[in-house]
């Protein structure tokens, strides 16, 4: 369950992020607005969260998959070219969370 609401948090924070590029600079107040109603929620979840796991875990796998979600919806929405060099950034993070949600001490309560 717990993973579930890390998901959710995850997924309002990128449609957040994704709504504030889109808003391009508030010219589109709108999608501003609907940016800081999904950050509230996403922020909301996150500390429901931070009530059952560690915030060094749950923040690694929350910035992580942040990161990845929005460079390839940024592909995808808006053209932005994915190089190697993007590639290789993801993958370097996405060890890094590896690493720190299965080896560090920092995942202790």
């Amino acid at each position: 369950m717990i993973y579930a609401l890390l998901s959710l948090a995850v997924i309002t924070e990128v449609a957040a992020t994704l709504l504030l590029k889109s808003s391009n600079g508030f010219e589109k107040w709108w999608l501003g607005m609907a940016a800081f109603f999904f950050y509230s929620i996403a922020g909301w979840v996150f500390a429901i969260v931070l009530k059952s796991m560690s915030v060094g875990s749950a923040y690694a796998i929350w910035s992580g998959v942040g990161i990845a979600l929005v460079c390839a919806a940024s592909v995808l929405i808006w053209q932005q070219k994915f190089d190697l060099y993007a590639g290789a950034g993801i993958a370097l993070i996405v060890a890094g969370t590896l690493l720190i949600t299965t080896k560090s001490s920092v995942v202790l309560q």
